[in-house]
């Protein structure tokens, strides 16, 4: 049975491509993926909706779980201030966003250099991380010129589609 990320992960990777029509049999489940002409059309997943509950109930338990565990960590590594979150709000800001899910990585290896730090100088073409998916390394742009004000995300940290990585005061 795929998982739910795993499902997401397809979905964005057909997207992506130029296949107009996708099927995948499994176990008793069948996901069917179409395009037309541009506009999306509804995923068919085909499996008893209680098997479906059932699987889905763990994962959002063990998410929560893992978000109240991980908060109080957080408020402790970081200093007293609340420059962060003033920042994050900061309309004048550009978010860089995960464009998948999967797992954020501030260099190309465990032994090299970040590709950029807080108050490095980026340009629109400038990688600024790598975020892994299936198995696949996919390096993220800055999108904008600017000044890396904030990071938002630890190495190895586990991301979301959408969820911002950096925060970019534009030049």
């Amino acid at each position: 049975m795929l998982k739910i990320q795993e499902i997401r992960e397809i979905i964005k990777l057909i997207d992506q491509s130029s296949i107009e029509k996708f099927t995948f049999e499994s176990e008793g489940t069948k996901i069917k993926l179409e395009k037309a002409n541009g506009t999306q059309q509804p995923v068919q997943i085909e499996q008893r909706k209680e098997e479906l509950v059932q699987q889905a109930q763990p994962a959002v338990q063990e998410t929560k779980k893992e978000q109240s565990e991980q908060a109080p960590a957080k408020q402790e590594s970081k200093e007293p201030s609340t420059d962060s979150s003033i920042a994050e709000n900061d309309p004048s800001l550009h978010k860089i966003t995960s464009p998948m899910v999967g797992t954020f990585y501030k260099s190309s290896s465990p032994d090299a250099d970040p590709y950029v730090q807080k108050g490095d100088s980026v340009k629109t073409d400038s990688i600024v991380c790598i975020v892994e998916a299936m198995k696949l390394f996919n390096e993220i742009e800055a999108e904008v010129s600017g000044e890396i004000v904030e990071i938002l995300v630890e190495d190895g940290q586990l991301v979301e589609y959408g969820q911002p990585l950096f925060l970019v005061k534009q030049k």
